[in-house]
């Protein structure tokens, strides 16, 4: 009660406040309309009466125009009337004139204000309050004109009464204290029920929400997504045996406890290990410019097994044994790389032309138009029964594990399945999937559908890719799609369609094989002749126009033309690896980047200092990670990514907790990497000063940012990735065998809860 009390108490005296407010104002703005109305009335009495008045004017007229003024006065509001001649003599007065008003005061007071204010005209009316014995009165001062043309007669002065202002004045200032009052009253008392109402009824919910009896809708996704994790976790700890982090070797008992026996086949266009041929005749091995192999390969080597690949090294050939296989990595072999051969045609139409002259425009929003041809669509099922009857040959069990990965082989998990129909079948999209509008550019969008529906799961980065791979084959196949447990049934095949973030492999063997990174920093400080104090900014990426190198060289450009300091101290390096080189807009596109760099370098280039340094070639690993830990920050500007794991090597590779992420908002990894400085890569003002950002960071942000991803980083890993994956299969094999895989029991499959 004492609380409701203070309340009303402070309610009740800001109503009084306000109240008081409210009248002091409205005085103010009726006293100023009542005095416009007194000269109005004094102008309007003065014009009807001014014939009568003129007519009296002469001398020995006294006693008739004091009689006219008495007629006056005879509204209750003038007290009185008096008539002046024009030099201050008066001619006539009223009996109730206050005696301070005379004509010669009048006039006095007329001519001062004229002093202040200006002359008005001659035939306006003048008036003033005066203060009086007997309260305050509006004096109007009204010119009479000559009848003939000459000199002014005088004046009329009407003595004009205030006292019904003040009653009406009081009037309202009560009015307005009791409505303000009651309003105020009224308000506190509805406030109170009200509140008192909404606890109780909140108490009620929160109660109910604990115990877990809540049917309130707006609850219900809360209690859902807590509900699917808690039990995500659960069934990992059921099938996995085991909590913690995911590692190599978590990963290897998951495998084995569940898919014994096994090994685990990957499919993917690009291999892992590329042999060349050195220029001195010998042969080298090189490291693909490939988020997926970065991604992708530890799990192979935690796993053992089978990667299937195309073989495009100039001594691939060389390298193989007699069932074009080879045992990699170099010096530590644990699984089998198995290369396949394509001719020159069936490269150009399935890898440069469907998959990335229309796969790979159409999957970004990059403002590239995808290009759909035939003969390309020809060549890229040829080449997906090709790779999907190599999967099938080097699987030793008729459920083997296969990882389909990427866009090259959309239709490659449907080919599987005809020829191993219990195989447990995972693909993941990389890249983003596009929504349905945009998937009906595609000509052969169904046949793209219906092989990933041959997966036993189907995964993505994000759940918005999810949703829109949902809604595409609710429109464009016949399939029964249970949307709550994110699941599709075709021809009898259940499919999950899950979202899994991927990642890197943590620790990073990497950073291991570089040096310090103060080391590191003088090196490559010395390498480009920098001083030691210049400040350090890298961008990674193939050569590719989803990644925005254009719009991050005019970022820096933009950053140097608002913060004119950085000219001569900033260097931004781009590590750019040539890419799809044969295609023509990618060599124009090459080319334009290069055309910037020159451009921005010629306008701020100082002595031996130029802003931008861009090196397109490929880059190995270790050379890679050293520009890393010597960089002030890393900015990844991606125009549209399905994750972007760049961003993620960054992290990991500063150990010593320094350096900025600066990171696009169309990135997958924007998501996971709040921590970073998040922008939006084509408004080059938020980008540029983000990067301003960045370089000015205290040493402490940049620690607190950096530990936080790099914690976020190790407890979810490229191993944890994989290992979700294979929970799923596990699960989705062990009730498919329980079921015993009849047509009735299929659909029952895809009901699994997460």
């Amino acid at each position: 009660m004492k609380r409701v009390a203070r309340f009303l108490i402070v309610l009740l005296a800001s109503g009084a406040l306000l109240a008081w407010l409210a009248a002091t104002v409205v005085t103010h703005v009726s006293r100023h309309w009542f005095e416009e109305d007194i000269v109005e009335r004094s102008g309007r009495v003065g014009d009807s009466a001014r014939a009568a008045l003129l007519a009296r004017w002469a001398p020995g007229q006294g006693e008739a125009l004091t009689a006219l003024l008495a007629n006056i006065v005879r509204d209750e509001r003038i007290m009185g009337a008096m008539a002046c001649a024009e030099d201050g003599r008066a001619l006539a007065r009223t009996p109730l004139l206050p005696p301070q008003v005379g004509c010669a005061a009048v006039a006095k007071r007329r001519t001062e204000a004229r002093a202040q204010a200006g002359p008005p005209p001659s035939s306006s009316v003048w008036g003033a309050v005066w203060d009086l014995p007997g309260g305050n009165a509006y004096v109007a001062m009204v010119p009479l004109p000559a009848a003939q043309p000459g000199p002014r007669p005088g004046f009329l002065v009407l003595v004009n009464d205030l006292s019904f202002i003040e009653r009406r004045e009081a009037k309202t200032h009560r009015f307005l204290l009791v409505a303000f009052g009651l309003l105020a009253f009224l308000a506190s008392v509805i406030t109170i029920v009200a509140a008192r109402l909404s606890w109780r009824g909140f108490r009620k919910e929160l109660l109910r929400f604990i115990q877990g009896e809540s049917r309130r809708k707006e609850f219900l996704p809360i209690i859902r997504d807590v509900r699917e994790l808690v039990e995500r976790i659960a069934a990992e700890r059921e099938i996995d045996g085991q909590g913690g982090a995911w590692s190599p070797q978590r990963l290897k008992q998951t495998l084995v406890r569940h898919f014994p026996g096994e090994k685990v086949i990957v499919l993917a266009n690009r291999e892992p290990y590329i042999h060349q041929r050195a220029k001195d005749g010998g042969m080298e091995i090189v490291h693909p410019a490939s988020g997926l192999v970065a991604a992708v390969e530890p799990v192979l080597r935690a796993c053992s097994g089978v990667w299937v690949a195309h073989g495009s090294g100039s001594a691939d050939r060389e390298a193989v044994d007699a069932h074009d296989r080879v045992r990699v990595p170099p010096g530590d072999a644990c699984y089998s790389l198995r290369r396949l051969w394509l001719s020159a045609e069936e490269e150009k139409g399935y890898y440069y032309g469907l998959a990335n002259e229309g796969l790979w425009p159409l999957c970004h929003l990059a403002h590239m138009r995808p290009i759909f041809r035939n003969g390309d669509f020809a060549a890229y099922k040829a080449v997906n029964l090709k790779f999907a009857e190599a999967v099938c040959k080097e699987a030793d069990a008729d459920d083997p594990v296969v990882l389909v990965q990427d866009y090259h082989f959309a239709l490659a998990p449907r080919l599987i399945r005809k020829r191993l129909p219990r195989a447990t079948i995972i693909s993941f999209w990389h890249i983003p999937w596009p929504n349905s509008e945009r998937l009906g550019i595609c000509p052969w969008r169904a046949e793209l559908l219906e092989g990933l529906l041959g997966s036993s799961i189907v995964g993505f980065q994000t759940q918005l890719y999810c949703n829109n791979f949902l809604d595409s084959v609710d429109r464009y196949l016949e399939a029964r799609i249970d949307r709550e447990q994110s699941a599709v049934v075709q021809r009898g095949q259940p499919s999950l369609v899950r979202p899994y973030p991927i990642s890197i492999a943590w620790p990073v063997e990497w950073p291991n094989q570089t040096a310090a990174v103060e080391e590191c920093r003088r090196s490559v400080l010395a390498e480009l002749g920098l001083a030691e104090d210049a400040l350090l900014a890298v961008g990674v990426d193939r050569i590719d126009y989803t990644k925005g190198i254009e719009e991050r060289f005019l970022a820096v450009e933009r950053l140097l033309e608002r913060f004119p300091a950085y000219v001569g101290r900033l260097t931004f390096v781009q590590l750019g690896a040539p890419s799809r080189s044969l295609l023509e807009h990618y060599r124009q596109l090459d080319q334009a980047i290069e055309r910037t760099a020159n451009r921005i370098n010629a306008r701020f280039a100082r002595a031996r200092w130029k802003p931008i340094h861009l090196s397109r070639t490929h880059h190995e690993p270790p050379t890679i990670y050293r520009f890393y830990r010597a960089a002030d920050l890393c900015y990844v500007s991606s125009l549209h990514d399905g994750m972007n794991l760049v961003a993620k090597e960054f992290v990991a590779a500063r150990d010593d907790e320094r350096g900025v992420l600066v990171l696009s908002q169309f990135t997958g990894a924007a998501r996971e990497l709040a921590e970073s400085l998040v922008v939006n890569p084509y408004d080059l003002e938020e980008a540029s000063s983000a990067l301003d950002t960045a370089l000015r960071m205290p040493p402490d942000e940049q620690r607190d940012r950096m530990r936080a991803m790099r914690a976020f980083l190790a407890e979810f890993n490229v191993y944890r990735w994989a290992g979700a994956m294979l929970v799923d299969a596990a699960r989705l094999r062990r009730k498919a065998n329980a079921l015993g895989r009849s047509s009735d029991d299929l659909g029952r499959i895809a009901r699994l809860d997460r």
